[in-house]
């Protein structure tokens, strides 16, 4: 069994019994697990599903003072990629690798399991979806970007190399820049892997257009 330890606190909903899909939904710095709760109905699961949203660890955040929040890694800089906190991002893969675990441990097998996750969250989706050594049904990052990008290609596993990969951001956004995502994209299909992208005319947040796609995405690699 995996460690009590290691599990985040999380929010579950379920949208019907017994399932047998879950989706791990990663909120943004300073948000928690019920910032994208709400969106559940609006996704529209056929399928039985349960969404996780765990809250990041409490830390403290040098770009904002070093004020303690919820953050799943400390920002170092306002460029982002500059200067990144490795062991916190490292410590944070694992904490979600333990959730997919333990949802392998409910009966739900990696192949129906999708990660997603807003800004910082995208960032540990990206992150943690490409190291992770079981097939992952799929990726969904929104207004984010991949972390430890100069190095990340030699961790990734073989495993996840024809994973879905779902990318969206806004063109106005104020916090990570558009530029920062369309490099990750260009990244990974510059490595072969399938990469839906998606820009939507709205700042640092989601849209009702955004949304939809999700939900397209979510039912085309869920069944």
């Amino acid at each position: 069994m995996t460690d009590a330890h290691r599990v985040l606190q999380c929010l579950e909903r379920e949208t019907g019994p017994n399932p047998t899909q879950s989706v791990i939904w990663l909120h943004g710095l300073g948000a928690d697990g019920h910032d994208f709760e709400p969106l559940v109905p609006a996704l529209g699961m056929t399928t039985p599903t349960r969404f996780i949203f765990p809250h990041a660890p409490v830390r403290p955040v040098t770009i904002n003072g070093g004020m303690a929040m919820r953050a799943w890694y400390d920002i170092l800089t306002p460029a982002l990629v500059r200067l990144e906190d490795d062991a916190g991002i490292l410590e944070s893969e694992q904490m979600i690798s333990d959730l997919i675990k333990r949802e392998n441990e409910r009966g739900v097998v990696s192949g129906n399991i999708v990660l997603a996750g807003f800004s910082q969250g995208c960032a540990m989706t990206l992150h943690t979806g490409l190291r992770y050594p079981e097939r992952l049904a799929g990726l969904i990052g929104l207004s984010g970007y991949l972390p430890l990008a100069d190095r990340a290609a030699p961790h990734w596993a073989q495993a996840n190399q024809p994973t879905p990969i779902f990318l969206a951001h806004g063109t106005h956004d104020p916090v990570v820049a558009l530029e920062r995502g369309q490099s990750t994209q260009q990244l990974l299909m510059s490595h072969g892997y399938s990469v839906d992208w998606h820009t939507y005319p709205m700042p640092h947040s989601v849209c009702p257009e955004e949304v939809h796609d999700i939900a397209q995405f979510l039912q085309s690699v869920l069944h």
